[in-house]
């Protein structure tokens, strides 16, 4: 029992109780067994079970925080190694956080479905098997909110016309907000002081404002009134000769209300997800960072066409963008000079050849990678393709499956688009765009010389290129090159 209570953590504590047992008995004193038990056991449950702590852990090289998605364990569920605990939203997929250690999960804290949790965050305990997972002991900074700001001084107070201003109330706690959700409750005079802040540091947001407006709404919706604009403070009157002209200053938008009717100049914020804010910083990023150099080419698919049709026949189901696929890796091999990165001072050729293909989801747009697919057939790039395109639009890519990657393809053919330039995703150096097939009409010199009409399916494919380490006529060059094993497919067996 002494070497059980040590580990539990009340080593100290029961040395205590044993030296203060001996004390007693040394002066003729005896404790009862079963009440010696008692106590020892209430000072067991007083110091509470430690637990291993479970941080948000890094799923994605330019993780910064994460969102939970769900719990897959509920509190007094018994864990394993590898069992998956939650799903979390990086910035690049919803990934399943697996365990490192094995035990009972005895306190969630951190609910699913909360936003922005930053990296190193304490999300969760797991106790010993054996262990009292209810009595775990809760760690002093476990969710503790930021500290609140101290009281200010009250302000001047504000003109009638003007829209109420938030000001400090004695007995009540000054609440820290961000700007958008002080314009929400300054227009609408609404009191945060009794709603509990969700953002991060005990910041109450813009969420946070919309949600009490909501209620008030619901509540009470007569009392929502239009604000009217600050009058003007008196100045005197400037001379004739020096008057200038006046305007009046535009009002700034409002923001709409939930189940109102949208009033002129309103507009309804969106939150943008992980994805969506890593998107955006990676595309500003690319177009202010990389210099871009463009250059189209016209391709004829009607061998490719043909030959799809061909092994349909056979049951062989792959699509156009597979053959792409396929040429590009194969132009690559042939020209490595193009399957390079820039990781800011110099170029790296990379030995493999991935080929990041561009899929849109609900989330935002992602890039799969198909390994090695120079030396994949097309038949088992068309299977990788499928799986991939399927596990990004349901959020199940693993990090492996989108990071890295030496060449980018997106396809936007299948939306009509007969020609687009994409942006480079970095470090890569290029990416193709793909358009979609188009009947034209051409002229030909048939055997004898003579010429005539004939119609072609004809694509366009413009490659957006990094002019520090791809230059025009390396491009040009690639473009050449691959616009003849498209034209060609049987070349493609060849590599």
């Amino acid at each position: 029992m002494a070497a059980s209570l040590w580990l539990s953590g009340g080593g100290e504590r029961l040395l205590r109780l044993l030296r203060a047992g001996r004390s007693a008995l040394g002066a003729g004193l005896s404790l009862p067994a079963r009440a010696g038990w008692r106590h020892l056991h209430g000072t067991r449950d007083l110091l509470g079970t430690p637990g291993i702590k479970i941080f948000m852990p890094a799923l994605s090289p330019t993780m910064e925080e994460g969102n939970i998605v769900k719990w897959l364990k509920k509190e007094g569920d018994t864990v394993s190694v590898g069992d998956v605990l939650c799903e979390i939203e990086t910035d690049k997929a919803v990934v399943a956080m697996e365990s490192s250690d094995e035990g009972i999960l005895a306190k969630i804290l951190v609910e699913e479905g909360s936003k922005n949790v930053r990296l190193g965050s304490l999300i969760g305990l797991l106790v010993e098997e054996g262990q009292d997972w209810k009595q775990v002991e809760i760690p002093a900074d476990a969710g503790a909110p930021s500290p609140v700001a101290p009281p200010a001084p009250a302000p001047a107070a504000p003109s009638v016309s003007a829209p109420p201003k938030l000001q400090h109330q004695p007995g009540k706690l000054q609440v820290r907000l961000s700007p958008a959700a002080r314009n929400i409750l300054e227009t609408h005079g609404l009191d945060p002081s009794n709603v509990t802040p969700t953002g991060p540091r005990g910041i109450f947001t813009k969420e946070d404002a919309l949600k009490l407006l909501q209620e008030k709404q619901k509540g009470k919706p007569s009392e929502l009134k239009p604000v009217v604009s600050p009058a003007p403070a008196a100045v005197p009157s400037p001379s004739p000769a020096t008057a200038m002209p006046s305007y009046p200053r535009p009002a700034i938008p409002a923001v709409s209300t939930p189940g109102q009717p949208a009033a002129l100049g309103t507009f309804t914020e969106i939150p943008a997800s992980n994805i969506r804010r890593v998107i955006a910083k990676r595309l500003t990023e690319s177009k202010t960072t990389i210099p871009h150099a463009y250059a189209a080419a016209d391709c004829a698919i009607d061998a490719v066409l043909k030959l799809r049709k061909e092994l349909a026949k056979d049951d062989i189901k792959v699509s156009v963008n597979d053959f792409i696929i396929k040429a590009t890796a194969v132009t690559l091999k042939q020209m490595p000079d193009v399957n390079v990165t820039w990781d800011g001072e110099a170029c790296r050729r990379l030995q493999s050849i991935d080929i990041s293909i561009a899929v849109a989801t609900d989330r935002g747009l992602i890039t799969p990678i198909i390994k090695d697919a120079a030396a994949k057939g097309i038949q088992e790039i068309a299977a990788s393709a499928k799986a991939l395109a399927k596990k990004a639009r349901d959020g199940k890519l693993l990090p492996e499956e989108y990071q890295g990657g030496s060449f980018s393809i997106s396809n936007l053919g299948m939306f009509g688009i007969s020609g687009f330039t994409a942006v480079i995703n970095p470090p890569q150096a290029c990416i193709l765009a793909v358009g979609r097939a188009r009947p034209e009409l051409r002229i030909v010199e048939d055997e004898e010389g003579n010429e005539k009409l004939e119609q072609h399916q004809l694509m366009t494919v413009t490659l957006s290129s990094d002019g520090r380490v791809v230059d025009d006529e390396l491009a040009s060059k690639f473009l050449e090159t691959l616009k003849a094993n498209i034209e060609n497919p049987m070349r493609l067996a060849l590599n």
